[in-house]
């Protein structure tokens, strides 16, 4: 790692935090919605249109010739084109909360970019376009761009397998970092991450969970089943059907959780349940509330056409006084395996 930036104090701020603009790539990979790639395009131009209300959305796009037809789609959304920013920048997939850069600021609060390998959750092996995003982020924003190197080798991270509440603390899950399965860094264990995440991210201390949900291709993001809402406020992911697969694995979670100090006090531990199961075409998806997006003056929830939506908006509306909550349909986009936090990637003011 580089020792010039490791004086600089690097800190990741919170999701909170004032934001300069949010980053989402356009959906072009009609692979990733097999059958129901037509509705894409319209809940993206819903997602950009809300954001580009109240802050600037920068959109990569495949190429020049597709730029008419996606403001196209936007106007018909009503989106606030002035604030609207395209950036032609080939991807695989649209998830850039995972590719695109994770946003850091230094102790003169400079921003700069985090460069971690992407490798497509090792999972897929088409991912050549999104692991240069970052490079090409750094070039348009002209930011000073940190390549993660530990032991002489590249570190391989998603954005959406870490929270962080800004102050030093990071939530994350075993089954993600930790499992031989899908495994982003072989041979890394707990005191590698504490030294890494210390370094880059400013982390004094990692809370470790267990388990993702099920249907969840990424194999345990955090951004799935705990989120940070306050420094001291966690919004955790609960399943009340003791049926359920996900039962077991959300309540070793909260045991975790429940137990968790900051400052010498526990954590404030919200529980959201989860929507019934969604299956489409056989398979079940990752369909969760967790998976929102803060933004500067907006919530951008996930809601599923199911009789909890409501019970959750309003959980949502009694912890987030000063934002307002929009629910957006992810019926259809959640068969991309993501939703709305996953396509979206905040840059700090």
């Amino acid at each position: 790692m580089d020792k010039d930036f490791l004086r600089d104090n690097l800190r990741m701020p919170a999701e909170w935090e004032k934001q300069k603009s949010t980053w989402i790539a356009w959906p072009h990979n009609k692979k990733d919605w097999p059958n129901k790639f037509n509705n894409i395009p319209y809940v993206f131009a819903e997602i950009i249109s809300c954001i580009s209300k109240v802050q600037i959305v920068n959109i990569l796009i495949q190429n020049q010739k597709s730029k008419r037809k996606i403001i196209n789609y936007l106007k018909q959304k009503k989106t606030n084109i002035k604030n609207i920013k395209m950036i032609t920048c080939k991807t695989d997939r649209v998830w850039v909360r995972d590719s695109g850069p994770i946003f850091l600021k230094d102790k003169k609060d400079k921003i700069l970019i985090s460069n971690w390998n992407f490798n497509a959750w090792s999972k897929y092996k088409n991912f050549r376009n999104d692991n240069k995003v970052n490079l090409k982020i750094s070039k348009t924003n002209k930011y000073k761009i940190l390549d993660i190197l530990y032991k002489k080798s590249t570190v391989t991270l998603e954005g959406g397998s870490i929270d962080v509440n800004g102050e030093g603390l990071l939530l994350t899950t075993r089954e993600c970092l930790l499992s031989k399965i899908q495994e982003r860094n072989p041979g890394f264990g707990i005191k590698d991450y504490a030294t890494i995440f210390e370094k880059i991210l400013g982390i004094k201390r990692i809370i470790w969970l267990e388990k993702g949900i099920s249907g969840d291709d990424t194999h345990g993001h955090i951004d799935d089943v705990a989120r940070f809402i306050s420094k001291n406020k966690v919004f955790l992911a609960y399943e009340n059907n003791k049926k359920d697969k996900n039962y077991k694995n959300l309540k070793k979670n909260l045991d975790i959780l429940s137990k968790t100090t900051f400052k010498n006090k526990r954590l404030k531990v919200i529980k959201i349940p989860m929507p019934n199961p969604i299956i489409i075409e056989g398979t079940r998806v990752p369909a969760t509330y967790l998976n929102f997006y803060i933004a500067n003056k907006i919530v951008l929830v996930p809601v599923f056409n199911d009789a909890k939506d409501k019970i959750v908006l309003n959980i949502f509306k009694k912890n987030f006084k000063s934002r307002k909550i929009i629910p957006i349909n992810c019926s259809e986009l959640i068969w991309g395996f993501g939703a709305i936090h996953c396509m979206t990637q905040q840059e700090p003011s």
